[in-house]
């Protein structure tokens, strides 16, 4: 059977109910229905079943995508057979998203290349998929948007999308020492989501070198003694992730991906 000959009236009343989906999968459906002669009642069950997971699967990848969260991180797409060494129990908590129900923080920290970009994004991921909004960029971007924001009066704005997510990735953090307005961008970002929210921060310094990198000492020993307090800390060591991603030609691969920093 195919969708052309499904009855009209049924297709009309499908498409009005915005249930259309259902027939690129009700042939199949009928199908099975009829060879295990399920019930009437248990086969409504398995077509609404259908159309939650797949609105679930929509609702998952949108919220991916407006978080900025790179698809090709994700945990299962993690090669297993890289070189690198970290806490596996923690990652699995971590996994689990009970810091983000606590509004607990993570700091994924190593040298480049290691992996920590596509370890806080298959966390990011997860979040998504379980309901959560997620906002992941660069430390550098952000407190770009910031700074631009601060011209056209938009800065509270600005501010408040990365305060309200229920987990912000903040990628390679103190890689520059920051300014003045930038330190209190960030003081605020830690300060407004401390116990209110979680955050993921990765970078190539442990949060004790973070202070170095903050214009005012006062503000950084603050929201820095903050973080900390209320943050798991994922050490990841070993090569360089980034070399499991080269392209080669035995995997018939011609492009690269983005870094997993």
């Amino acid at each position: 059977m195919t969708t052309d000959t499904i009855n009209s009236d049924l297709k009309t009343v499908l498409r009005r109910l915005k249930l259309g989906k259902l027939l690129d999968t009700l042939p199949e459906r009928l199908a099975l229905g009829r060879q295990q002669k399920i019930p009437h009642q248990d086969f409504l069950l398995l077509l609404l079943s259908d159309e939650v997971a797949r609105r679930d699967s929509a609702a998952s990848t949108g919220r991916a995508q407006r978080a900025h969260l790179d698809p090709t991180m994700q945990l299962e797409l993690w090669d297993a057979t890289a070189r690198v060494r970290y806490d596996e129990e923690l990652l699995n908590e971590l996994m689990s998203l009970r810091f983000v129900e606590s509004h607990q923080h993570v700091a994924i920290v190593g040298s480049v290349g290691v992996g920590k970009t596509f370890l806080a994004h298959s966390i990011g991921h997860a979040a998504c998929r379980r309901g959560f909004s997620v906002f992941a960029e660069r430390a550098d971007r952000i407190l770009k948007s910031l700074r631009h924001a601060r011209l056209d009066n938009s800065h509270e704005a600005e501010l408040l999308k990365l305060i309200s997510v229920d987990l912000l990735i903040i990628d390679d953090f103190a890689l520059d020492v920051m300014d003045a307005n930038e330190s209190r961008d960030i003081f605020e970002i830690l300060i407004e989501r401390h116990r209110n929210g979680s955050i993921v921060i990765t970078s190539n310094r442990g949060p004790d070198e973070w202070l170095a990198t903050f214009a005012d000492p006062i503000r950084a020993q603050a929201a820095v003694d903050r973080f900390r307090g209320n943050a798991y800390d994922l050490v990841i060591e070993g090569d360089s992730y980034r070399d499991r991603q080269k392209p080669s030609l035995c995997r018939g691969r011609r492009g690269g991906h983005k870094d997993a920093d």
